[in-house]
């Protein structure tokens, strides 16, 4: 009989839809990236922002995209954002280039459950986020923290993690996939309590409210599954389409379903925001399809619950606190979440 073995490592430790999940599914997102990638061309000579507020954002209500249960606001930015040239790279795209490489650290679960190996051979910084779901190793993991890495020849830099498929720690290491970013509740738990049985009992408790039977209590069985496969084609083939065909200045986007925001994720970079949309999309699908209910939130509701992360610096920094993260990079506000309600 096969034996399984728990995550094993520092459980209260503080510290990416798939590519290959399925043919039909990674078709779809192929096409949806090669379209959106002539959006990208427009970002090469673009300055950057110390902040991201109103004075240099804006949220546009009548320009929201709806599709079944999600409706998808932009944040836009009201004046040039960062360079796309020569700034920080998706760890999606980076992989899908054949830039980088991910593997485990080490054999033993105990010391290295935690951490990941990461070699970037491009000549661009590396962003890789807090949320992004990496499948496969000996366990599924999930980024622990917003981090950049610089380009240092392609030499061994690691990465914090959490475990995301508690029941499996395999002898033999499989290739690691990407797997999109966590849906937002599970993204919630992670930076707010930064602590591995928390992140499993949730894990637990979305599969149970699903009604879905993961052998390995693994997050991404829950998104395999093949009902929610066939939903989520749908949001994203009408949703990236629809995306692709408006105003190419987009920086981030507010994601509403029934009566709540469930989550906001905004950029100083619009290339960056492009080549994270797809993989952001997921996680956000993923909630509306398993969670959701038919929008019927008011705008008035909506910027009552963003507006203190918005108004000004101070307010955004004690607002996101407690409901979101602000990650920093050389003193400038390179990526804000807002978590849903």
């Amino acid at each position: 009989m096969t034996k399984i073995i728990h995550c094993t490592g520092d459980t209260h430790s503080k510290l990416p839809l798939v590519k290959g999940t399925i043919s039909g599914l990674e078709t779809l997102i192929t096409n949806m990236k090669k379209g959106l990638s002539l959006i990208l061309l427009l970002f090469t000579c673009l300055a950057g922002w110390a902040q991201l507020t109103y004075d240099q954002l804006q949220v546009v209500y009548d320009s929201a995209i709806e599709y079944k249960n999600l409706k998808i606001i932009p944040v836009i930015l009201r004046g040039p954002g960062n360079s796309g040239s020569g700034g920080p790279m998706s760890l999606s795209k980076a992989l899908e280039e054949g830039l980088v490489t991910i593997s485990e650290r080490g054999t033993a679960s105990t010391e290295n459950v935690h951490w990941l190996r990461v070699n970037n051979r491009s000549k661009r910084p590396l962003y890789i986020a807090s949320g992004e779901v990496i499948m496969g190793g000996r366990q599924d993991r999930m980024v622990a923290r917003d981090t950049i890495l610089y380009p240092n020849g392609g030499r061994d830099q690691y990465v914090g993690v959490m475990c995301v498929e508690e029941e499996r720690w395999s002898d033999k290491e499989k290739k690691f996939t990407y797997f999109n970013y966590a849906n937002p509740r599970l993204r919630k738990v992670l930076d707010h309590s930064k602590n591995q049985v928390s992140l499993w009992r949730e894990i637990y408790n979305q599969l149970d409210s699903s009604g879905i039977k993961s052998p390995t209590l693994s997050y991404a069985g829950q998104r395999l599954d093949k009902k929610a496969i066939s939903d989520m084609e749908g949001y994203l083939r009408f949703l990236t389409n629809a995306i692709g065909r408006r105003d190419s200045t987009w920086a981030g986007f507010i994601c509403v379903s029934g009566n709540k925001v469930i989550g906001a994720d905004i950029y100083n970079s619009q290339q960056l925001f492009y080549d994270q949309l797809v993989p952001l999309l997921q996680g956000y699908i993923e909630e509306a399809v398993l969670n959701g209910s038919i929008v019927h939130i008011k705008d008035e509701k909506i910027k009552n619950y963003i507006d203190p992360a918005l108004v000004d610096e101070k307010s955004q920094e004690n607002y996101l606190k407690e409901r979101g993260k602000i990650f920093r990079n050389n003193n400038e506000v390179f990526h804000i979440t807002i978590f849903g309600e």
